[in-house]
């Protein structure tokens, strides 16, 4: 069954839709209101995105689960995105890895830090999750000193306390010396010290301290006391953000590159930074922040409790309208109370957005060096293993790899990347507009015949040194075009291969059978990124040339307007139709009155004679 028949029987309804391409793996899980209208909009347009460009042609099945409202649907789509990890989905690095608080469903409640969270463990109140485990350990240190909860699963002694409670560590439910109620209450300040609500925790502290001394209980007015002052010390370190202290916010922020991203989620609780939690994204070339921060906020929201969700929840990006609107009912059901989502994009919150995304950037750099010597680790055995299995004359340290683009033979480009050790070295790319190949008949062997030459002649000419490696996007046809061109410029023992997409072959000059790499291989993955990285400037170049084909041409046409103002036009208002709808009051804001004049009247009253 073809994708248009397919797409006839998919429903007007809420629930997920699943992309699965020729192999029958899902690359992509995606929710919808109207699931007829948004699976349908990916086929019917063009688009600007690149990672829909590269994702849509490989689209050869589409699935969908109906679900009775937009939230479930929500719920439905970050579970199949978890379970699958689909290749076009922002993915949070898994949350398994984050360390949790566990208030234990017991008698005597106990403090515990967990990994893992799901039916097979144990029961309880979970609090977290925490991304920085040494900040988590300091405070459980902290809550031990306050809250001198239970240590022991059992008790070490029949008819005494253990050194905890010498110590103070420990009130001794084992020996019955605190009461079911008196241990509850110091549960419940716990509770409220890992919710953030310091505040009401300190109104709860000197209520009980007074009780106690009122009630002439000094040695448990002097233990709520010492915990009233030390709560107080907490807070008196945290920052003011706001006067008002019945703010509760989370501020998220996203810092990307091409191929990290990191996440800063400042809490905010009775008007103080209270926490800081930084995550790590697993994010693909062509995630826009807004997707980032879409896809974060379910995954996050999920994993905490809802008395944990603070009243409102701001971010760096704009994110989808209707994806906001779903949102705040999904997490205002899940809280119980009104939650509001919004973009952090007023006077109001200008600081505390500067705060988190100084906290984004910063967390950004640590990544990027920790991946570095991630990288460059793994390339060395990676690299090694690819000389062995490709028989190389030499280590793969300098990879150049090309890709052609056109989109129905039009603007063909071609681009080339530069792998230094594993890592892109951008400095070394190239873009090419193919200039021997006819306008809408495209051959992709010409092509790159000519980009070949054009970039192999020229390092001959200057004398510089050639690849150890070099990568052909394609089959046996491409390559054996490249081998040509090298051939007659005299090139000899250059390592080239070539990299068909269809099952991830290796194909090398002169023999018909192609190399496989397994497919959870280092090698395998370097070789996918490379050609990725092409892929992906190649169709960033061929969008750059058709936005500038269409916008530049109607303003080309307009006799006496300077270089430099169509320039200005562009700059400020980016497309053709939004120019043509100016009043000249509005040109003249950016333009001479002269200049003004010649373009309102090209699209109001002389455009047939102008143009």
């Amino acid at each position: 069954m073809d994708i248009k028949e397919q797409l006839r029987l998919i429903p007007e309804s809420s629930g997920s839709y699943q992309f699965f391409d020729k192999d029958n793996t899902i690359i992509y899980v995606g929710k919808a209101k109207n699931l007829k209208r948004r699976v349908s909009s990916y086929f019917n347009k063009k688009h600007d995105s690149v990672k829909l460009a590269v994702m849509v042609p490989q689209i050869v099945r589409i699935e969908f689960i109906i679900t009775n409202s937009e939230v479930e649907a929500l719920i439905l789509e970050s579970h199949l995105i978890k379970k699958y990890k689909p290749k076009y989905n922002v993915l949070l690095k898994d949350d398994k890895k984050f360390p949790y608080f566990l208030i234990t469903k017991e008698d005597y409640p106990r403090i515990l830090v967990t990994r893992k969270r799901n039916k097979n463990m144990q029961e309880g109140k979970y609090f977290g999750p925490y991304t920085n485990a040494k900040s988590m350990y300091t405070t459980l240190d902290l809550l031990k000193k306050l809250f001198p909860l239970k240590q022991c699963k059992s008790p070490k002694f029949k008819d005494r306390p253990c050194i905890y409670y010498q110590i103070g560590r420990c009130l001794a439910p084992c020996q019955k010396l605190v009461t079911s109620e008196e241990y509850k209450k110091l549960i419940k300040n716990v509770e409220l010290f890992l919710s953030g609500k310091q505040m009401q925790l300190v109104d709860e502290l000197k209520s009980l301290m007074e009780k106690y001394s009122l009630s002439q209980e000094y040695e448990k007015a002097a233990k709520y006391r010492d915990s009233y002052f030390d709560v107080l010390k907490t807070i008196e370190k945290q920052k003011v953000v706001y006067e008002n202290t019945n703010i509760n916010q989370d501020i998220i922020s996203v810092s990307t590159n091409d191929y990290l991203g990191g996440i800063s989620l400042l809490q905010i609780r009775d008007g103080r930074l209270t926490n800081k939690k930084d995550f790590e994204i697993s994010k693909n070339d062509y995630d826009t922040d807004s997707e980032i921060i879409s896809y974060f906020i379910k995954e996050y929201y999920l994993m905490i409790n809802p008395e944990d969700i603070p009243s409102e929840i701001l971010f760096s990006a704009q994110i989808d309208e209707e994806d906001k609107q779903i949102f705040e009912k999904w997490l205002s059901a899940k809280k119980g109370s009104n939650v509001k989502v919004k973009p952090a994009n007023n006077k109001k919150n200008n600081d505390i957005l500067e705060l988190a995304l100084k906290n984004s950037n910063y967390h950004l750099e640590e990544m990027k060096v920790k991946s570095l010597q991630e990288v460059q680790n793994n390339y060395n055995e990676a690299g090694s293993y690819i000389q062995e299995k490709l028989s190389l004359s030499k280590f793969p340290h300098v990879v150049e790899c090309f890709d052609i683009s056109h989109i129905q033979g039009t603007n063909t480009v071609a681009s080339m990347v530069c792998f230094n050790n594993g890592m892109p070295k951008k400095s070394e790319y190239k873009r090419y507009k193919i200039k021997t190949v006819e306008t809408g008949k495209p051959d992709d062997f010409q092509s790159m015949r000519e980009v070949v030459y054009r970039r192999y002649s020229r390092l001959l000419k200057e004398g510089k040194p050639f690849p150890d490696l070099i990568i052909i996007d394609g089959g046996k046809g491409q390559l054996s075009s490249a081998v040509e061109i090298l051939s007659e410029l005299g090139v000899k023992n250059q390592d080239i291969i070539s990299l068909a997409k269809r099952i991830e072959e290796v194909f090398l000059p002169h023999k018909s059978e192609s190399v496989i790499f397994p497919l959870n291989s280092q090698a395998l993955y370097f070789f996918q990124r490379i050609r990725d990285e092409a892929h992906r400037f190649a169709i960033t170049f061929h969008r750059k040339l058709r936005e500038k084909s269409a916008v530049h041409s109607e303003l080309d046409d307009i006799k006496g307007l300077y270089q430099k103002n169509k320039k200005l036009l562009i700059d400020k208002y980016s497309s053709i139709n939004k120019i043509s709808k100016l009043t000249k009051e509005e040109l003249m804001l950016l333009l001479s009155k002269k200049q003004a004049q010649i373009v309102y009247d090209y699209f109001n009253t002389g455009k047939k004679q102008n143009g």
